[in-house]
């Protein structure tokens, strides 16, 4: 016998392939982020403990009753937490759709209309009157915007930790060596293991969208509360003077809250109607016919310029009272300008 083959060393990698599941076709999701979506079948050890407690629980049932019962696909039938954190996410922003919509009406169609922002001010103290009363912020506002945000995060790290327990995360040290031999290979990272869900577009806006609504708020409800008690001297003639203090931060802030947030709104929606899974450049998953992928694939683009298109739509019509009326205000005179500026004076950054 060879010498040489009596001093072998097993493979690494096939020490690997053993303990750990490859994880790349599950990390080709589809671009609308329905991986972060779909429950995960349970794991073969958890369809087990499942299946021996409802054995010790109620013995009385016959088993031609209990349904499918393979193990690792089919689990004990009930809700995970991925589906309540889904509906969480998605009748919050119905909530948030009805803010938007009047808040939409006061701040920009009513100032478009009446081509002033005195006259328009009116409009937009009747309005808070339904969602700034003390129990219709939290209820309206408040709370389903935590909610929204809070359930969006929580879904990332829940899918990754499902993801780790699967692919490497429960054997200790096999996702990192498994990590640092496709690093060292120079693979791309594409091809690289990743264990955190496909990050979105309608992710990425939602996160920009959140930390631009935060800057938002704190201006024009938490920097009034802190400093004045209120904000019941805050309108659109305190944006106005904003405008005329500080132009350039004002614009630069106000545009990227109306383009990301319309964008990050108009395709959440086109989610939740089943329209964004059937936008793309390009066909997913090609048949191999080649005029049929090629008609799929424009459908597929006329799918995404028209939410695009709404998009930028719901942007120009905020932007054009917004920006077209109430930007233009200019500077408040009396005691009135000197409150906003004490207001303004206290943003070291500006």
């Amino acid at each position: 016998m060879d010498s040489a083959s009596l001093r072998s060393r097993a493979s690494q990698d096939t020490f690997i392939s053993l303990m750990q599941l490859d994880p790349s076709p599950m990390d080709s999701p589809n671009a609308d982020g329905a991986d972060i979506e779909k429950e995960l079948p349970p794991l073969p050890e958890e369809s087990e403990t499942d299946a021996s407690s409802s054995k010790l629980t109620d013995r009385s049932v016959p088993l031609a009753s209990s349904g499918t019962t393979s193990v690792g696909l089919s689990g004990s039938g009930g809700h995970g937490p991925i589906f309540y954190l889904m509906r969480i996410q998605r009748y919050s922003s119905y909530t948030l759709s009805l803010f938007t919509t009047l808040h939409l009406a006061t701040t920009s169609i009513i100032p478009l209309v009446a081509r002033s922002v005195p006259a328009s001010e009116s409009y937009l103290l009747l309005a808070r009157e339904i969602y700034q009363t003390p129990l219709s912020e939290p209820l309206l506002v408040g709370l389903p915007l935590i909610a929204h945000v809070g359930s969006g995060i929580a879904l990332r790290l829940l899918r990754r930790s499902q993801n780790l327990k699967r692919y490497g995360g429960a054997t200790p040290g096999v996702y990192a060596l498994h990590h640092a031999k496709t690093s060292a290979s120079g693979r791309s990272s594409g091809s690289a293991v990743s264990v955190w869900p496909h990050l979105s577009y309608i992710s990425v806006s939602g996160y920009g969208f959140a930390v631009l609504l935060g800057a938002h708020v704190f201006m024009n409800r938490g920097l009034p509360l802190s400093v004045e008690g209120d904000s019941a001297n805050i309108g659109l003639a305190y944006v106005a003077h904003g405008f005329a203090r500080h132009p350039a931060v004002s614009w630069l802030a106000y545009s990227g809250l109306l383009a990301v947030g319309c964008g990050h709104m108009v395709w959440g929606w086109a989610k939740w109607l089943g329209v964004a899974q059937k936008a793309g450049w390009k066909v997913e998953w090609p048949t191999g016919n080649a005029a049929l992928d090629k008609k799929n694939r424009k459908r597929r683009r006329r799918i995404l310029l028209a939410v695009n298109a709404v998009s930028a739509a719901a942007a120009a019509v905020w932007a054009a009272g917004g920006l077209g009326i109430v930007a233009r205000g200019g500077l408040q005179p009396g005691w009135v300008g000197k409150i906003y500026d004490g207001l303004y004076d206290k943003i070291p950054l500006l």
